[in-house]
């Protein structure tokens, strides 16, 4: 029997998204569409042969179908996943790419995305809507809560704690033993020496927390 799946977001991410599913390992993908509460390039999915079925709250109608969020940002990922649980959606399993490599005893939660070259060591533990995006790394014996994520390039290294929303950006790094604060944020390029705390925007090497101007 069929997979039937919608992703939220008809974006970018949400197209890539629909690309590393239909080249995963989950068999017999029947992909209806994408969901979307904005204004999507309609002849950008036409090309894809996709098609956009509605805003979110389709998710209460669209039966017998599994979902993606298919949304860079950890927040509004987490906005989403919280619709789509009181809608009584239910996410799909993990898509891995057929290019990424998941080591021994690691554990990948329904609804994340591992993305192409994306490399996890052992005994990981990767929760709910968690995206790894191309080319990123993840150490030994780490834990990446809820909607947290890495953008491409991203080196996060063993033992090392992403709260929930937490976002590691394009080519930054974490050093051995760190813990990133729920919804803290790492800039592009960034070298993580020392724990982030909630809620911080850290960026440099070695990275800082960036000034806050008041407006």
């Amino acid at each position: 029997m069929s997979l039937r799946v919608v992703i939220v977001g008809a974006g970018g991410h949400g197209r890539e998204v629909r690309d590393w599913l239909l080249r995963s390992s989950i068999p017999d993908v029947d992909f209806l569409g994408f969901l979307d509460d904005g204004e999507p390039d309609l002849e950008l999915l036409g090309r894809l042969g996709a098609r956009h079925l509605g805003g979110t709250n389709a998710l209460a109608t669209v039966r017998d179908c599994v979902y993606y969020l298919g949304v860079g940002s950890p927040q509004v990922r987490a906005r989403l996943g919280d619709q789509a649980d009181r809608l009584g959606a239910r996410p799909g399993p993990a898509i891995v790419s057929d290019d990424s490599t998941i080591g021994s005893a690691s554990v990948v939660g329904d609804g994340s995305v591992i993305c192409p070259g994306v490399r996890v060591t052992t005994n990981v533990r990767i929760g709910r809507h968690v995206h790894l995006n191309t080319n990123s790394t993840v150490g030994h014996d780490s834990v990446l809560h809820d909607y947290s994520g890495l953008h491409p390039g991203a080196n996060v290294a063993g033992n090392v704690t992403l709260g929930t929303e937490a976002l590691i950006g394009t080519n930054a790094s974490v050093n051995q033993g760190l813990s990133i604060g729920v919804g803290a944020l790492v800039g592009a390029g960034a070298a993580v020496v020392r724990d982030v705390p909630p809620e911080t925007v850290v960026t440099g090497v070695p990275a800082r927390p960036r000034p806050h101007h008041p407006a």
